[in-house]
């Protein structure tokens, strides 16, 4: 496939482009169980991302999907020693409502956080459960994005679930990370009936058609970029979206400009 795009050419001749800043709205930080990962510390992803021209990465903690309170207090630490490159987002796990609370009230106190993490296929908890209405009370009040793990077909978090959610919960900025991977069409019209519901590429971006599809259909300023770094190599996906049939402002849009708006005055 040939592409004249200027954006891409100095890209591949580079690896980066210095107008176009790649911001990873969806990572994760550290090891899991019974998988080698060879890029887990902090200093091993920003390796990666130097490699890749990403300035900035947001992630939730491994460890935190079993143990929130050791795993967001190991993210908010990442944050203090490298607040040029990562913010966070803290992590929630609804099968223990009270320390969900605990969580929320250590938000402001751990700092770092921009946001809140759900991961409901995991969990075995649904995203529309009673338990996590003290998070989104919380997201509400001060407007905080939640990214939210989701998947076509899931009893836990599919489009449909997402849906019903963003019409309780309007003001809240939801990221559907994986774009509800599999049901495309339904996450297109939950996007596209939710005004501050936004299509995250993790994943979906390996699907011939997908980007250029989100990009016509929903449109390119409400698709942000994400790896899953470390399951997911930042180059690949990088490479996804410029060499999708969209326009440079639509890379721009997707690598770093929605980032930039949604988390305003938040990133570094």
């Amino acid at each position: 496939m040939t592409n004249d795009s200027p954006l891409v050419a100095e890209f591949f001749a580079t690896g980066k482009a210095a107008d176009c800043p790649v911001i990873d709205c969806h990572a994760h930080y550290g090891p899991f169980q019974a998988i080698y990962f060879p890029k887990v510390t902090p200093e091993a992803m920003i390796d990666s991302r130097d490699r890749a021209g990403v300035r900035c990465v947001i992630c939730s903690g491994h460890a935190a999907l079993v143990d929130p309170a050791r795993g967001n207090a190991e993210m908010a630490d990442v944050v203090r020693r490298f607040p040029e490159r990562f913010r966070a987002y803290m992590a929630l796990n609804p099968n223990y409502p009270d320390n969900l609370r605990e969580e929320l009230a250590r938000f402001d106190e751990l700092g770092g956080f921009v946001g809140l993490k759900f991961l409901s296929d995991y969990h075995r908890y649904p995203i529309t459960g009673e338990a996590y209405t003290p998070a989104y009370e919380f997201a509400q009040e001060r407007e905080l994005p939640i990214l939210m793990h989701t998947w076509g077909g899931s009893a836990y978090d599919s489009p449909q679930q997402v849906a019903e959610v963003a019409s309780r919960y309007p003001t809240i900025p939801i990221l559907m990370g994986h774009s509800g991977h599999g049901d495309w069409e339904g996450a297109m019209r939950t996007a596209l009936d939710h005004p501050r519901v936004y299509l995250e590429l993790c994943a979906a971006y390996a699907v011939h058609g997908v980007v250029e599809t989100f990009c016509q259909r929903v449109g390119s300023e409400r698709v942000l970029f994400g790896t899953d770094l470390p399951w997911f190599d930042p180059h690949y996906g990088i490479g996804c979206v410029l060499q999708s049939r969209i326009t440079d402002q639509d890379r721009h849009n997707i690598l770093h400009r929605n980032a930039e708006g949604l988390f305003a005055g938040k990133l570094p």
